[in-house]
């Protein structure tokens, strides 16, 4: 049995004749391990999108954004990338509490090329991996299953304006976003959050 492929999407190979495809694609593009074109086209990226699931299987997409290099492949199977202060819901964290299955698209949309990693994710509070990253509150590490490139061929290519200035940075403090000193967030934001300065 594939290790890829359920029932859901052999029927649905089945009905489109794709079947003998699939496996071709399984069989020469998927990978478990990072290579080091895989490092370089993740390390040279500035975002990527995060889905993640509870523990019933409810969904959650999210976008993770950062200068280039915020995610880092750490070895052939595992990479890292910091959690910022964000809206507090901790809606893609939280549910890696209960549910590690992870999946991580990564997006060049200038030069129109896309990679897929699935795997298992773990939350670190280590200090050593948080002090890679000014101003991260905790790191994500994924431990890859299925690394494969995606068909480019319906990416719109964008080009890139200008980076966001509420990336942390070494040495500068992010501005405070508006939001937070609106009247229904002032009085319940956490502790020492800057926004609550006057």
């Amino acid at each position: 049995m594939s290790g890829v492929y359920h029932e859901g999407n052999r029927a649905l190979q089945d009905r489109f004749d794709t079947r003998r495809l699939a496996d071709r694609l399984e069989q020469v593009k998927v990978h478990d391990r990072f290579t080091d074109a895989d490092r370089a086209f993740i390390e040279g990226l500035d975002m990527f999108f995060l889905a993640t699931a509870d523990a019933t299987g409810h969904p959650n997409c999210s976008y993770k954004g950062g200068d280039p290099g915020f995610v880092r492949v750490v070895d052939d199977a595992t990479l890292m990338f910091p959690s910022y202060d964000g809206n507090g819901m901790f809606l893609s964290l939280g549910n890696l509490e209960v549910n590690a299955s992870v999946g991580l698209l990564f997006v060049d949309f200038p030069n129109q090329r896309r990679l897929r990693v699935n795997g298992r994710a773990s939350l670190s509070h280590d200090p050593v991996d948080i002090g890679i990253y000014p101003g991260a509150q905790l790191v994500v590490r994924v431990r890859a299953t299925q690394i494969f490139p995606n068909c480019p061929r319906y990416i719109h290519r964008y080009l890139p304006a200008e980076r966001s200035p509420y990336v942390p940075l070494p040495d500068t403090t992010p501005p405070i976003p508006a939001w937070k000193r609106s009247d229904w967030a002032r009085d319940v934001l956490p502790a020492g959050d800057p926004a609550s300065s006057p």
